[in-house]
């Protein structure tokens, strides 16, 4: 992704602005999707996840999504455009029976204009498509799930040594329905300090299981990172989730899933990376969250539960 002169998106695109791509089939992270499906069902939805192999079925999917058989690869394809409407005037590749697999036209690149980078090296630029889950401050090491429902700062990071430097800070959590751009990118300029593969479940990570799931995002599997920057120090956390097939960096490859589910710091090669440079991807959807040092960041007034968000436009700045 290019950046471009000047802050064109700083008012947000409000609640529906990113929704045209949204099916019937997709259960939003908004608190008013947790609401309206809070009840029994939502009980029964969870439950079931309970119950569920999570991690056979995700390495199911990551070996179903990489058949490269003509016929079965476009069946797929098909299918998942019909669950979902899909932009293909973004991609790189607008022909989604030309990608070698499932994987490949899930994963795909955009084209090099199709998302701007708010070029001002203080804002803080979206690092993925999705909509907001909760975003704010950090209540000392306690960060908002839901509406109602915290979880630990240190239980998120695993107890790095680096976790305690966030207390007190600032928190956005981005949530990729199945239609966005699984593509992860850099919210601001920074040099890679610490990469851990840090084990754990496999829930679905939409609004109704992050009403129902105590500590959702610290009991996932997922992978942190953390960046220096002019500006202090950021993490990006990649929380894995039902059907995500794997987790991967640009600079490590795939790191889930894992051959062995333990605590792991995953050795990388220095590692400095633009605003806006791909910082690694997801093979189905999932969350991002990112984490900045107190009084850092300064999100926007509309960032909030429910807004949604384009890779590259500003969030808020950094100071």
């Amino acid at each position: 992704m290019r950046p471009v002169g000047g802050d064109t998106s700083h008012r947000g695109p409000g609640r529906d602005g990113g929704d045209a791509g949204r099916s019937a089939g997709d259960s939003g992270p908004s608190g008013g999707d947790a609401g309206r499906n809070g009840g029994l069902r939502g009980r029964l939805f969870v439950w079931f996840q309970y119950l569920l192999p999570q991690h056979g079925l995700s390495r199911l999917i990551l070996a179903v999504t990489r058949v490269r058989a003509p016929w079965f690869k476009n069946w797929t394809i098909r299918g998942f455009l019909k669950l979902y409407r899909v932009d293909m005037t973004e991609a790189a590749q607008s022909d989604p029976y030309r990608y070698g697999s499932f994987n490949e036209f899930f994963t795909r690149a955009l084209k090099n204009d199709a998302r701007p980078v708010v070029s001002d090296p203080a804002a803080i630029a979206s690092p993925v498509d999705g909509r907001i889950s909760e975003a704010g401050s950090i209540d000392r090491d306690r960060l908002l799930q839901a509406k109602g429902r915290y979880y630990k700062l240190a239980e998120l990071l695993a107890a790095q040594p680096w976790a305690s430097r966030f207390e007190g800070g600032s928190f956005a959590t981005i949530y990729l329905a199945p239609f966005n751009y699984h593509r992860v990118h850099m919210p601001l300029r920074g040099v890679l300090r610490e990469t851990v593969y840090v084990p754990g479940r496999l829930f679905s990570v939409n609004g109704v299981t992050a009403q129902h799931v105590p500590g959702l995002f610290a009991r996932n599997e997922r992978v942190l990172t953390l960046f220096d920057t002019q500006f202090g120090q950021f993490a990006l956390v990649l929380v894995g989730a039902l059907n995500v097939g794997s987790m991967a960096t640009v600079w490590a490859g795939d790191i889930t899933p894992a051959a062995r589910r333990v605590i792991t710091r995953v050795p990388s090669p220095p590692t400095t990376l633009e605003k806006g440079a791909e910082l690694g991807r997801f093979n189905m959807g999932s969350t991002v969250i990112l984490l900045f040092e107190p009084n850092r960041a300064r999100w926007n007034p509309w960032v909030n539960a429910g807004s949604v968000v384009r890779l590259g436009q500003s969030l808020g700045s950094v100071a």
